[in-house]
């Protein structure tokens, strides 16, 4: 059963204060060593995030920039289209590692805090959406970050919050995928499913309630980055992957 922190050792206080050294934020009682935790937490999950892992698989896969390929993001989905199934696969692989890396590091720095992992879960899908490393100006001089969708570090980072989601999303993740044929639906499917699990934790006393925001918070990204793919979902003309794409590639043959 998960395990919450006794209020009593906490020192409620709805306020923040500086007390015989010590920070007092809500309910926790933070030391400033716990702080400067928290702050390295949340710089490295979002830096985790925002490597690339699609655009330096494609540049060595094929020598192009993925940037210029298809949807140009640089997720598995799209990597895959560009350069084979091998970097689609490893680009999904790499990006699913960094937000699983992101909750595990936030972990062993401030344990029993899930807030923190949490946001650091979500720090890593938004450094994966807005790249850093992937900085454009526009002509009108406004700065652009690119990046992908979020679902594989989404799913990782679940997966560092609770590792038996990965056999219960990712089968239905994949039928989505081959058989459904919407990449854009599975990777939504993975924040919807998300919030079913820790739901189901969080009644049965297994899980903390802020496992759940992770959830509603990840959804919220991922409909935010996949806007023009559900455009094209409610108009009829998304573009299909998998089982479906196959079978109507043969029959156009």
């Amino acid at each position: 059963m998960y395990s919450k922190r006794n209020p009593s050792q906490d020192h409620l206080n709805f306020h923040i204060r500086l007390t015989d050294n010590h920070y007092s934020i809500g309910v926790l009682y933070l030391l400033p060593m716990e702080i400067w935790k928290i702050i390295i937490s949340l710089i490295s999950a979002y830096l985790f995030g925002s490597i690339p892992f699609g655009f330096i698989i494609v540049k060595a896969f094929k020598g192009t920039d993925l940037r210029t390929e298809g949807s140009g993001r640089t997720g598995g989905t799209n990597a895959g289209r560009a350069a084979g199934f091998g970097a689609g696969a490893l680009t999904a692989i790499f990006d699913f590692l960094k937000g699983a890396l992101a909750v595990w590091l936030s972990m062993f720095m401030v344990p029993e805090t899930p807030w923190l992992y949490v946001v650091a879960g979500l720090l890593a899908i938004g450094g994966h959406n807005y790249s850093i490393h992937l900085l454009e100006r526009n002509p009108d001089g406004t700065i652009h970050l690119r990046g992908g969708a979020g679902g594989a570090p989404a799913l990782g980072a679940a997966f560092g919050l609770f590792p038996w989601t990965l056999p219960i999303i990712l089968p239905i993740g994949l039928v989505f995928l081959f058989i459904v044929g919407y990449a854009s639906l599975t990777t939504l499917s993975v924040a919807v499913l998300t919030i079913i699990v820790f739901s189901i934790r969080y009644i049965q006393g297994l899980s903390p309630w802020e496992y759940i925001v992770y959830g509603v918070g990840a959804l919220i990204m991922l409909v935010w980055a996949l806007r023009p793919n559900i455009t094209r979902l409610l108009k009829g003309n998304e573009r299909i992957v998998g089982l479906r794409a196959w079978i109507k590639d043969r029959s156009n043959k």
